[in-house]
């Protein structure tokens, strides 16, 4: 299953050739991401061991296929999101940002979860994984969206 984000296109994510610069996409990834972990962690709700990455989490690495050129439009995109893998403490999400049926971007996020009162790396919560698996997709990069 995957998770959807309408994200809104502002003026200023243009570059001076006209399309949305390529920086922007990592910021559009990360609303996404948060939404994913914030917003719609919170509406699964809390288990015995608390309400997912509540504890934080950092990124640890991203990949980025740029397939075509965004514009700036009044419509937003839609971004979505799915979990690829995860380790004892690790979880990759993949993403397309998508118009339709057309795909300007493929990326990868691995994300760490990270305990901030004690500044390190700790293991995924159960309630985490549980969150993680429903949103497990390991076919969606060959889903032929966008070419």
């Amino acid at each position: 299953m995957r998770h959807t984000f309408s994200c809104p296109l502002r003026w200023s994510d243009m570059d001076a050739f006209g399309h949305v610069n390529n920086v922007v996409f990592l910021r559009y990834l990360e609303e996404a991401r948060i939404d994913f972990m914030w917003r719609l962690a919170r509406e699964v709700g809390s288990g015995a061991d608390g309400e997912p990455f509540t504890g934080g989490s950092v990124v640890a690495r991203h990949e980025i296929d740029y397939l075509r050129p965004l514009v700036h439009r009044h419509d937003p995109v839609a971004i979505d999101i799915w979990v690829t893998k995860t380790g004892a403490a690790s979880a990759t999400f993949g993403y397309e940002v998508l118009d339709g049926d057309t795909c300007y971007v493929r990326a990868s996020t691995v994300i760490v979860p990270f305990d901030l009162k004690g500044q390190r790396p700790r293991r995924l919560t159960p309630a985490e994984r549980e969150l993680l698996a429903e949103y497990y997709d390991d076919t969606a990069a060959s889903s032929g969206s966008g070419s």
